[in-house]
């Protein structure tokens, strides 16, 4: 592995703090699974396993491949993406040693641009050489969504207009980490797009983007400094609160109506994801902006799992 650097004002000059290095483990494994950020991953696997769920519910039918390498392809340009904006927000100088999220790697100078761009590059290409597979399954649809796919995730952080500096970056999730994922995954199964499976990719979207949400009003301050204009610094602080609830509480609503349960067994599936829905909206509102909004990080991810749980028991499983 070649010599990390920090930036300073002259840039990547000067050799990184040793003691601020081995805090985090000086090993390259390490520093990747810093760099990754695989608490985030389940937003990539919910998606594929609730398109599978609802392919099987509907016509009960899935296929082990497309389900292992939609998994691994999603969670590829996934990692890609972070691993991208790992680089270019730290080449801009920006999540340094003041930063309130979970550590950036570059900015701390714990690898160099070089390293992670490079395994970056390797996250696209297992994603393209599974979306090879799943092609010759679902043919030339799938090559459309790859393609945008991998598009949008090296234009959320790079290019002269890159996604993260816009207020769309929460549609951008809700789009491709709901819609086209559960969607997607619901026509390779079934080579059919059905308006229930774009349904119930907004749902499962919802959560997926109220993560971002999260981390865009956490990082708001230093956002807007560095001339970002994030939906939370666009819609201001109690916007960003109402707004938080708004996806949490209408994703539970959204799947009651999608669903309309039936039974006691049916309401109660929904009737606990919305009690945790209202607990962590008024538990984000009290949160001042500091680093233990990360924990909402988690907390809105795991909502998410436990939402596709919850429509999952709600419906059933076909005889």
């Amino acid at each position: 592995m070649e010599q990390p650097m920090t930036i300073n004002e002259h840039g990547f000059t000067d050799p990184y703090d040793a003691a601020r290095a081995r805090s985090f483990g000086s090993s390259l494994l390490n520093i990747l699974l810093m760099a990754i950020r695989p608490q985030t991953l389940v937003l990539s696997v919910v998606p594929v396993m609730a398109g599978s769920y609802w392919a099987w519910a509907t016509h009960a039918t899935v296929s082990s491949a497309v389900v292992i390498c939609a998994i691994v392809a999603s969670a590829a340009i996934q990692i890609g993406t972070n691993l991208w904006n790992d680089v270019k927000d730290g080449m801009r100088g920006q999540d340094g040693t003041g930063r309130l999220g979970p550590p950036r790697m570059t900015a701390l100078g714990l690898a160099s641009p070089k390293t992670l761009r490079l395994w970056a590059y390797a996250a696209f290409g297992t994603a393209i050489a599974c979306g090879l597979v799943l092609v010759a399954i679902g043919g030339w649809p799938i090559v459309v969504i790859g393609v945008v796919s991998i598009a949008c995730g090296l234009a959320y952080s790079a290019g002269p207009r890159p996604i993260s500096f816009s207020p769309h970056g929460e549609l951008f999730v809700l789009v491709f980490f709901g819609i086209v994922a559960v969607a997607g995954t619901y026509y390779l199964h079934t080579g059919l797009v059905s308006a229930s499976s774009i349904g119930l990719g907004a749902i499962v979207g919802l959560p997926a983007a109220a993560v971002l949400l999260v981390n865009n009003h956490r990082d708001r301050i230093s956002d807007e400094k560095a001339g970002r204009r994030t939906l939370a610094i666009v819609v201001g602080r109690k916007g960003t609160h109402l707004l938080y609830g708004a996806m949490m509480v209408l994703s539970v609503v959204g799947a009651a109506l999608f669903l309309q349960p039936h039974g006691w067994v049916g309401w109660l599936a929904m009737a606990v994801p919305m009690v945790v829905a209202v607990w962590f909206t008024l538990g984000f509102r009290k949160e001042p902006v500091s680093p233990r909004l990360n924990a909402y990080l988690g907390r809105t991810g795991s909502f998410q799992l436990l939402l596709a749980v919850s429509i999952a028991v709600a419906v059933g499983f076909p005889n």
